[in-house]
């Protein structure tokens, strides 16, 4: 199975442009607007509807080691954004068995 290539940020635009029937600028307006709305927002947890949602997550200390020297550090604890994907985008990308 060979990889396939991203898609590129104008390639997406190009997409969207097309599906909704609107301009190349509108779709990049749109696209920019919902980026914007994700960084602004991803505090209180940002959801795209169908895709998935941005949230904080908070990572205890832990102890781990310094693959170089083998020698034990501690890790102190931060606050992490991760992103989850939707059960409905899993299922059309990887179907259930």
């Amino acid at each position: 199975m060979a990889a396939a290539k991203k898609l590129t940020k104008s390639q997406i635009v190009t997409g969207v442009a097309e599906a909704a029937e609107i301009s190349k600028k509108q779709a990049g307006a749109a696209l920019d607007a919902l980026v914007d709305m994700a960084y602004k927002n991803a505090k209180a947890g940002f959801t795209v509807p169908g895709l998935g949602k941005l949230v904080l997550v908070k990572r205890k200390a832990r102890m781990g080691r310094n693959p170089a020297t083998g020698e034990t550090i501690k890790i102190p604890a931060k606050t992490v954004l991760k992103f989850r994907i939707a059960k409905a985008a899993k299922d059309a990308i990887v179907p259930a068995k």
